[in-house]
């Protein structure tokens, strides 16, 4: 990969991510206040959604966890928690909001997870897909975790499944060469579109017998 390419993919990582720092922080936001937290429980639960995927998948690749050293995405964690708190948004439907905003970081860190880990880290492409759904689920499962809610996860929601959809189609489309700018914009749509279509239709995937259920229907 030549210099100039390297920087091309190193950016649209940076900015995708940044994207989902912003957004999983709002989504945590969110789920504070519906718990009625103080400024500084909006701040932490916030900031622990945007970075706590992406924390553990550096450790798990031995990677310097990125923003103990670049804090960029702490302060836009924060930034957002806080303009969320201080905007006070009257959301009619807070759970609503908080998956809707999930699922935009759901979709960026789904990408920037597995691209980091098979780009950058080399790792076979099963792994970085693997890293893209821990990536992408784990700052939410986090966040659901301490406040008092059962994680997303869970609950039988096509969450996991969407991510590892989009983690396995950007990966994909890298290992046939396609360019990782691409890739990446494919794979966060891919987990945009099933995800977002979840949310809307009450799509969840149930245990044998009642493998998919739509709005509270076997199917």
């Amino acid at each position: 990969m030549s210099v100039l390419n390297g920087e091309m993919v190193q950016s649209a990582i940076n900015g995708f991510m940044y994207f989902g720092d912003i957004v999983f922080a709002v989504s945590g936001a969110l789920a504070a206040g519906r718990r009625r937290m103080d400024i500084v429980g909006y701040v932490l639960i916030g900031t622990i959604t945007g970075l706590g995927g992406g924390s553990l998948r550096d450790v798990l690749l031995d990677h310097p966890v990125w923003w103990t050293h670049e804090p960029v995405e702490l302060y836009l964690c924060i930034m957002a928690t806080l303009l969320t708190y201080f905007c006070r948004l009257e959301i009619k439907d807070r759970y609503k909001a908080t998956a809707w905003f999930d699922a935009l970081g759901l979709s960026a860190f789904a990408v920037t997870g597995s691209t980091v880990a098979f780009l950058q880290s080399q790792v076979p492409w099963t792994v970085a897909v693997f890293m893209g759904v821990m990536t992408a689920t784990g700052g939410g499962v986090i966040r659901d975790l301490l406040t008092g809610n059962r994680p997303m996860i869970l609950c039988g929601e096509l969450y996991a499944v969407a991510a590892l959809a989009g983690a396995f189609v950007n990966v994909g489309m890298m290992t046939l060469h396609v360019q990782p700018e691409v890739a990446m914009a494919s794979g966060f749509m891919a987990t945009l579109v099933l995800r977002g279509a979840a949310v809307v239709f009450d799509i969840r995937l149930g245990p044998p017998g009642e493998f998919v259920r739509v709005g509270g229907r076997n199917k």
